[in-house]
């Protein structure tokens, strides 16, 4: 088992990372491992509302340029870059096919736990948080689930020696219309949530500066 402070010293190695080594490249079987770390997280009720598109294209890494200001130094450098997409409310209802294929396909229940887990669901998105009360609602509720995806992504890489940088500066109506034309993705379906590049770095990272932990956690034991 991994050490605590083996835990501690990735997380403090890890760093917004703005620019990569372009030389160095990650190996095939540890950047495997930090797509399995996306596909093992968790998300709410285990739906998955996910998908993960691997841009190594340089050219479509350009057009991405264009529309992602937050990037204009990891895409043209980064080892790899992920655009991480969310799915919109359509698929995301308790009734859609989607959430049905889920529930009997990859989570294997039965019909009654299917009736019981999707009645459940359907106060949750309508009642619980009202998530159908408007396609972004449910739109940023499965972008949170994309984040935990992210943050595991990032701590493993980090763990395995290697750099990453979320992105979140991008105009979405512009990177969505070239996934729908250059990637071939329904964005009536899916939307972007957020992009992360992986690499090596070239510059020294600053030191880190946080807040104690005294002024950010509360007891009431």
């Amino acid at each position: 088992m991994v050490k605590s402070q083996d835990i501690i010293d990735a997380y403090s190695f890890r760093h917004a990372c703005k620019v990569f080594d372009d030389t160095k490249k990650i190996n095939d079987d540890d950047f495997a491992t930090i797509l399995q770390l996306a596909r093992l997280s968790p998300s709410s009720f285990g739906f998955e509302p996910w998908k993960f598109l691997v841009v190594q294209d340089m050219g479509l890494r350009e057009k991405l340029k264009t529309v992602t200001w937050g990037a204009q130094n990891t895409l043209p450098t980064a080892s790899h870059f992920v655009v991480i997409l969310a799915r919109k409310q359509d698929s995301m209802r308790y009734d859609s096919e989607y959430i049905s294929h889920m529930m009997r396909d990859v989570h294997h229940l039965d019909e009654d736990m299917i009736k019981t887990r999707g009645s459940i669901y359907k106060k949750f998105q309508i009642e619980d948080f009202k998530l159908l009360d408007s396609k972004r609602a449910t739109f940023d509720w499965a972008c949170k689930q994309t984040y935990i995806a992210l943050g595991n992504m990032m701590s493993g890489a980090a763990m395995l020696g290697i750099d990453s940088c979320a992105v979140e500066g991008f105009e979405a109506d512009k990177v969505e219309n070239i996934i729908k034309d250059e990637f071939g993705v329904d964005t009536d379906i899916f939307g972007v949530s957020v992009m992360v590049a992986f690499g090596y770095r070239i510059n020294e990272q600053k030191p880190k500066t946080r807040q104690k932990l005294d002024d950010i956690v509360e007891w009431y034991s």
